[in-house]
């Protein structure tokens, strides 16, 4: 049984248009994934495809206009309103992409020994600090005396220090020293290694390959693969979809080549259809009239009517 598991997930904003009129603009539609115990899950796509409405969906904090469908679970039991302010900070831990989630006026080393859950707090932070690269008169320092790297290294250990079950990082390496990326990717790691279930939100492939058992593909709100880290070998060719190929022959080492996306059309959210249609050199009428549902296919999952 999955540790965490989301089905036909639905992000809808309520908005109001000229002359008040009330309109709703949906973000995410049909979403579905799963995180076993042990696992990383790295969801990796475009800005504006949906990982972080989909961290903020799990975590419970998503802005008021934002109305939620579909079902989301966590070990076994339904991701209630209620439950989730249960388990947030517990038994779900998250790394939030913007470093103002620290207290602006609480000392750092305190906002991290008060995550602990086991241990001596004040130990457990120096640790993570360590590990981290902050210097020890930094605990001292409020956020505003952080560079942003400090800052989400001060996130990333406010996490690792809770002992949660479950860690969601939106976005947790960007402005971090090569270095310090390579001890955060290998700390996630490890602890999944001894058991959590980490959801790793990225626009790095690169990074997300490193340390990822799975690989799940957003575009415009949707997943649209999910696949083993080591589907994404030489030229692509055993992953399912299109985008998810274009995605991996764009990387600087396949020679940044984008055979799908078809005269250079940036892609968008269709009104209706696939969402990857107007940029597919595979797309067909169908693919333009009716979003494909998503199906199992060598392991993995697919939204494609094409994939083989």
């Amino acid at each position: 049984m999955p540790l965490l598991e989301v089905k036909e997930l639905s992000v809808t904003f309520t908005q109001y248009d000229r002359g008040l009129r009330r309109k709703k603009a949906t973000a995410i539609q049909d979403l579905s994934l799963s995180v076993e115990r042990g696992e990383i899950v790295a969801v990796v796509g475009a800005s504006g495809s949906g990982k972080s409405l989909l961290a903020h969906a799990i975590l419970g904090i998503l802005p008021r206009n934002a109305s939620v469908g579909g079902q989301m679970a966590f070990d076994g039991q339904p991701l209630t309103a209620s439950r989730i302010r249960q388990l947030r900070g517990k038994r779900i831990a998250f790394v939030p992409q913007s470093v103002q989630s620290l207290d602006p006026l609480m000392r750092v080393g305190r906002q991290v020994r008060q995550a602990v859950r086991a241990g001596d707090p004040a130990e457990e932070q120096r640790m993570a600090f360590a590990r981290y690269g902050l210097a020890p008169l930094t605990e001292r320092r409020y956020p505003f005396q952080l560079s942003g790297g400090m800052a989400r290294r001060v996130l990333v250990s406010i996490a690792t220090v809770s002992g949660a079950e479950l860690i969601v990082a939106d976005e947790p390496t960007p402005g971090m020293d090569p270095a310090v990326v390579q001890e955060t990717l290998r700390a996630f790691k490890t602890f999944a290694e001894n058991g959590t279930a980490i959801v790793f939100i990225t626009h790095d492939l690169e990074a997300a390959l490193a340390i990822a058992d799975k690989v799940a593909v957003f575009h415009a709100g949707t997943s649209l693969e999910v696949a083993r880290a080591a589907d994404f070998e030489g030229a692509g060719d055993r992953l399912r979809h299109p985008y998810s190929r274009a995605l991996w022959r764009a990387l600087p080492q396949n020679g940044f080549a984008v055979p799908d996306l078809g005269a250079n059309e940036p892609l968008s959210r269709s009104a209706v259809g696939c969402s990857h249609a107007r940029g597919c050199a595979l797309a067909t009428i169908e693919c333009a009239k009716t979003a494909p549902k998503p199906r199992e296919l060598r392991d993995g999952m697919v939204r494609c009517y094409h994939a083989t």
